[in-house]
């Protein structure tokens, strides 16, 4: 199946653009330049938003992390695309970013988009993440790699599991089905 996108794909650098551009030859996209964004490419990233609509789809690192907050913030209306790390890493180890993921992470991470959500329907509370085994146990960070893989919103650590969780919209019944 071939994705067809109306939204620019916003992206590290042009090893990323080239890759997506190898699965999509048509897509768009917009270069941060690393993760130093300054006020005029947010300003661009606002504008391409307004327009055709915008995927944040950064590297599954810190730096990457940091791009998709920043931009989340200037602009909280874009979807996002997560992949894996165990999908980002290059062959020999050496690598992590969508420039080394293979062909299939990248058409999934952009199938399965996610949007933050606008409304917060009920509170996660940490107790309730502590009750689960999702945070604060033994074996807690593969069962919380596990839910988020299943959800598509990205690696996150116990601390940014209740805010990643928030931020979609992800409900107690949801997360418990997943369970």
């Amino acid at each position: 199946m071939i994705l067809l996108f109306k939204e620019v794909v916003v992206v590290e650098g042009r090893d990323d653009t080239r890759k997506l551009k190898e699965i999509y030859p048509d897509i768009l996209t917009f270069e941060t330049g690393g993760s130093a964004i300054n006020k005029e490419k947010l300003a661009q990233i606002r504008d391409l938003q307004k327009k055709r609509g915008v995927i944040v789809f950064t590297d599954p690192d810190f730096p990457g992390d940091k791009i998709r907050n920043t931009i989340m913030q200037a602009v909280p209306e874009c979807k996002h695309a997560y992949l894996n790390k165990k999908d980002a890493i290059e062959t020999l180890g050496r690598g992590l970013g969508v420039e080394h993921a293979g062909n299939e992470a990248i058409k999934q991470a952009l199938e399965n988009l996610v949007t933050p959500s606008a409304e917060q329907e009920e509170l996660i509370e940490m107790q309730f993440l502590m009750d689960l085994n999702l945070i604060g146990h033994s074996g807690s960070g593969a069962l919380r790699a596990e839910l988020t893989k299943r959800l598509g919103i990205g690696h996150v650590n116990g601390k940014q599991l209740q805010k990643r969780l928030q931020m979609f919209g992800i409900t107690k019944e949801q997360i418990i089905e997943l369970l």
